[in-house]
C-alpha cells in the first residue's frame, strides 16, 4: 500500500469555461468554473508530504458505455463540432414520450437535458472525459489493492448525471463509473454528501441490489433537482430497499450532521456489508458556499471523513460540488486528512 493519498487529475479537465448560466428566470456567472479546481489543485500542492498527485490515461470508453447510453455520447460529439467560443444552452425541453430527437442536432440538446444551467461547447467532452478518468483510475487504484484510499478531484463533477440525461453542470456520472468498474470484484456503496440530491447515481442503480446509493441532501422541495431525493424513493425490483435518501433541514450544523452519519447511515452501511466505499464528495454544505444552504466549517470535514474512515473499507472520494472557492481546496484537504 502507497503511503500517501493518491490524487487523480488531467489538466484537460480545465479545458471546459461555462460562462453564465440561466438560474430561476435569472442570467448569473456560472458557478462550475475551472477555478474550483484550481483551489483544490493549489492546496493538495502544499500538503506533498500528504498527497500524491498522479495524472489518470485515457478513459476506456467501454466504461463510458456502461453507464450512459449511446445517444448522450453522440450528442456530446456534436457539441465538440462547435465553434471556439460558440456555448449552446438548451432551450426547449420536450416531453420525451412525444418527441423523436437526434443528437446529431445541437437544437436537439434540450431531449438529453433537464435545466437551463448546464451548456455545452467544444471541450465539454474533453473536460467530461478527462474527469470520468480521475474517477475510473481512482476506483482502479482501490480495486487493484495499490491504495486503501483514493481520491478523484473530478471536474466537472457527476452525480447529476443520469444515463441518458446531463445537467446539474454534469456530463458523466462519475460514481456510477467507478462503482461499475469496482462491482466487478464485490458490493459497493455510493455515499453521496453533496448538499444536492444525487438523482443521477439513483436513476442509474434504483434497481440494482449489489449497488447501495445514500444521499444526504437539502430539501428537494426546495433546492435543486426539485423533483427527486425524497425518502420514499427506495427502489425497484430487485433494488427495493437499497435506495437510501436522507433530507436535512436548512443552515445543519456539524453535530446534527454526525449523528445522521452514525445513527443512520453507518447503520445501513453495516447491514449492506459493502466490500467497497464511493463517498461522492460535495463541499456545498460549507456555511459560505453560493448554493448550498448546510451551515459546516472547514474544521467540520475533517470529523465527517473520520466517521467513514472508521468503517475500514477501502474507499474511493470522488470531488462533487463546492462552489466557494476561497476555501473549496481547504474544505477538501481537511476531510481527506481524516483519511490519512
Amino acid at each position: 500500500m502507497k503511503s500517501k493519498l493518491p490524487c487523480f487529475f488531467h489538466e484537460g479537465q480545465l479545458e471546459f469555461h461555462p460562462k453564465f448560466e440561466w438560474a430561476l428566470g435569472n442570467r448569473i456567472k456560472h458557478p462550475e468554473t475551472t477555478r474550483r479546481a484550481e483551489s483544490i489543485f493549489r492546496e493538495l500542492r502544499k500538503n506533498k508530504d500528504l498527497f500524491d498527485i498522479i495524472e489518470p490515461t485515457r478513459i476506456p470508453l467501454k466504461a463510458i458505455r456502461d453507464s450512459h447510453a449511446y445517444q448522450l455520447m453522440s450528442l456530446y460529439n456534436t457539441a465538440s463540432t462547435l465553434d471556439d467560443g460558440e456555448t449552446f444552452y438548451p432551450s426547449v425541453f420536450p416531453q420525451r414520450k412525444n418527441a423523436n430527437p437526434d443528437p446529431t442536432n445541437i437544437k436537439h440538446a434540450g431531449f438529453y437535458c433537464f435545466d437551463s444551467g448546464t451548456p455545452l461547447d467544444n471541450k465539454t467532452w474533453i473536460a467530461a472525459a478527462w474527469s470520468a478518468g480521475s474517477a475510473y483510475y481512482a476506483a482502479d487504484e482501490v480495486g487493484k489493492e495499490r491504495s486503501r484510499v483514493s481520491y478523484a478531484l473530478s471536474r466537472p463533477p457527476g452525480h447529476h448525471a443520469s444515463k441518458d440525461a446531463y445537467g446539474g453542470y454534469c456530463y458523466f456520472n462519475n460514481a456510477a463509473i467507478a462503482a461499475k468498474l469496482l462491482k466487478k470484484k464485490g458490493r459497493v456503496a455510493i455515499v453521496d454528501i453533496d448538499f444536492h440530491h444525487g438523482n443521477g447515481t439513483q436513476e442509474i442503480f434504483y434497481g440494482d441490489d449489489k449497488v447501495l446509493t445514500i444521499s444526504v441532501h437539502g430539501d428537494p422541495r426546495l433546492h435543486f433537482p426539485y423533483f427527486c431525493g425524497f425518502p420514499n424513493e427506495l427502489g425497484k425490483g430487485k433494488g427495493e430497499g437499497y435506495n437510501l435518501n436522507i433530507i436535512l433541514k436548512d443552515k445543519t450544523k456539524i453535530n446534527s450532521y454526525l449523528k445522521t452519519l452514525k445513527e443512520i447511515v453507518v447503520p445501513a452501511l453495516k447491514k449492506f456489508e459493502p466490500d467497497y466505499l464511493i463517498i461522492a464528495a460535495g463541499f456545498d454544505t460549507y456555511k459560505l458556499d453560493p448554493i448550498g444552504n448546510f451551515d459546516l466549517e472547514v474544521e467540520d470535514y475533517i470529523k465527517i471523513a473520520q466517521v467513514f474512515k472508521k468503517l475500514k473499507l477501502p474507499t474511493v472520494i470522488l470531488q462533487e460540488g463546492g462552489y466557494y472557492t476561497k476555501d473549496l481546496g481547504k474544505n477538501v484537504v481537511s476531510f481527506l486528512k481524516g483519511f490519512c
